[in-house]
C-alpha cells in the first residue's frame, strides 16, 4: 500500500471508505502546514473485524519500512480500539476522528513540539456537534471532486460500529456547501460527488431542518456551470420529496444512486435494527426508475447475518433482480464486538464466504446484463484519463485513442469487454 518514505514529507497511508479517503486529504494539508516531518499516518477503517486486522498489518509493514517515522495512527478504528493500538510496539501516537482534523494536533506534531504530545488523544466523539472546519477544495481526480456535507449517524445498526467512531450526525450549512462547490466548478471539475456517513440524514441538526433534496435543488439551482452533479450512498427510506423531483427533473443529476439496503429478508432487517422492508426497497426502485428511466442502482449487502436461514438468504439473492441491482458491494458478516449483532446466534464461515460468492456472481450478472444493454448507445462520458471515462450511470468506459482529459466527450459504445465498455 505504501512506498518507502521519503525523509522528511509525511506518509499517508488510507483504509476504507471515501470520506476516510477525503479526510486523509485534510490531514495532509494540516501536516504540511504545520511542518510535520519524517511521520507516517494510518488513517483506519473499523466496518468490520477484517479492516481493523488490516489496519494492524499496514502498521507492521510501514514499521519495518519506515524504522525512524513516527508512526502516527487514526481513524475509526483508533476512535473505537484506542487501546489496540496504543499497545502495539509499533505505534507512536494515537489520535481520535475529532483530534485528526484539528490544526493544532497538527502543530503538536511538529518536530520541536513532538515531545510535549499526549501520545493517546482520543475524546469522546459523541460530544461532538459540528462538521465543517476541515472542508478541502479538489480532493479526487482532475475530473471528479468529493464534497463532504455531513457526518456521524444517528442509527444504531445492530451491526454497525461506525457511529461510535463517528459520532452523531452533524451536517455542513448548504450555504458553505454551495461556496465550495462554486470553487469547485471555477477550478474546472466538471463533477461534484457529495459524500456523508448517513447522507440523507443531512439537514436534520440545521435551522428549519432542510432535506437532501432541498441542499441538491439548492446547488443545481445556485451553480448553474455545474455539469454533474452526484450523490453517494443512501437510505432509500430516508429519501424525501425533493430528491424525488430532482431525480425526475434535473438531467445534471446523475442516474446512479448507492442504497444502503444491507439485506432482503424482512425478519434480518428487523434485528439489524433497520429502517427499511423489503417491499420499501423495490418500491424506490420502481417509482426511481419511473420518473429516471436510466437510473442504476447499487447497493451494500450483508451476507450471513446472524440467524441467517437459506430461505432468509434467499430473499437478499432475489432483492438483486427485483430492485434491478447493478454495482453492489458485498460484505461477508463479521462480528463487531460491542455491538448487538456480535451477541446473536452466528452463521459458519464458511456458508457466509459461499453466500457473499453467490451475492457477487448475481450482481456480476447483472453489471454484464447492463453493460450489453449499452451496445449502440451513445453516451456522455466524463473522461478519467486520456483512455478510460464513466457514463452518467458510471459504467467504465475504454477508449482506444486518446480522449481529453477531464471534459465530458459524446462516445458510441461499440462492445463489452470485462466489466468495461469499449468505445
Amino acid at each position: 500500500m505504501a512506498a518507502l518514505m521519503d525523509r522528511k514529507a509525511p506518509l499517508f497511508s488510507n483504509h476504507g471508505c471515501r470520506l476516510n479517503a477525503y479526510e486523509t486529504e485534510a490531514m495532509k494539508e494540516l501536516a504540511t502546514a504545520s511542518g510535520v516531518e519524517n511521520a507516517v499516518i494510518v488513517n483506519t477503517c473499523a466496518v468490520t473485524a477484517e479492516a481493523v486486522r488490516k489496519a494492524r498489518q499496514d502498521i507492521r509493514k510501514l514499521r519495518r519500512d519506515n524504522p525512524q517515522a513516527k508512526l502516527i495512527v487514526t481513524g475509526c478504528a483508533a476512535q473505537t480500539e484506542p487501546d489496540t493500538f496504543a499497545r502495539m510496539a509499533e505505534v507512536d501516537f494515537v489520535l481520535g476522528n475529532t483530534e485528526k482534523l484539528d490544526p493544532a494536533t497538527w502543530r503538536g506534531m511538529a518536530p520541536d513540539l513532538i515531545g510535549q504530545t499526549e501520545p493517546v488523544q482520543v475524546d469522546d466523539i459523541m460530544s461532538v456537534t459540528e462538521t465543517a472546519g476541515h472542508l478541502i477544495d479538489g480532493f479526487g481526480t482532475r475530473s471528479r471532486a468529493y464534497v463532504q456535507v455531513q457526518n456521524g449517524c444517528d442509527h444504531r445498526c445492530t451491526f454497525c460500529i461506525i457511529p461510535y467512531g463517528r459520532g452523531n450526525s452533524r451536517s455542513v450549512p448548504a450555504g458553505v456547501v454551495v461556496d465550495q462547490i462554486k470553487r469547485l466548478v471555477d477550478r474546472g471539475y466538471n463533477e461534484v460527488v457529495l459524500t456523508g456517513v448517513d447522507l440523507t440524514s443531512w439537514g436534520a441538526d440545521l435551522p428549519a431542518a432542510p432535506k437532501l433534496g432541498d441542499l441538491v435543488m439548492r446547488i443545481l439551482r445556485l451553480v448553474p456551470d455545474l455539469l454533474r452533479l452526484r450523490i453517494s450512498s443512501i437510505d432509500s427510506i430516508e429519501v424525501d420529496d425533493n430528491l424525488m423531483q430532482a431525480i425526475a427533473t434535473e438531467p445534471r443529476l446523475m442516474p446512479h444512486l448507492h442504497l444502503s439496503l444491507q439485506h432482503g429478508d424482512d425478519l434480518i432487517l428487523k434485528r439489524m435494527k433497520r429502517r427499511h422492508l423489503r417491499d420499501d426497497a423495490i418500491r424506490f426502485c420502481e417509482d426511481a426508475r419511473r420518473l429516471r428511466p436510466d437510473m442504476t442502482f447499487g447497493a451494500d449487502i450483508i451476507a450471513g447475518f446472524p440467524t441467517e436461514t437459506d430461505e432468509m438468504f434467499a430473499n437478499s439473492l432475489a432483492l438483486v433482480d427485483d430492485c434491478h441491482l447493478t454495482w453492489l458491494h458485498v460484505f461477508p458478516y463479521s462480528p463487531r464486538p460491542g455491538t448487538p449483532a456480535a451477541r446473536m446466534p452466528q452463521v459458519n464461515g464458511k456458508t457466509i464466504k459461499a453466500r457473499a460468492a453467490a451475492l457477487r456472481g448475481a450482481g456480476d450478472a447483472r453489471v454484464t446484463t447492463h453493460l450489453k444493454a449499452q451496445i449502440g448507445k451513445v453516451h456522455e462520458v466524463l473522461m478519467e484519463s486520456p483512455q478510460m471515462g464513466r457514463t452518467a450511470q458510471f459504467a467504465e468506459v475504454s477508449f482506444a485513442s486518446d480522449q481529453p482529459e477531464s471534459q465530458i466527450v459524446r462516445a458510441t459504445i461499440t462492445g463489452v469487454v470485462g466489466q468495461q465498455l469499449t468505445a
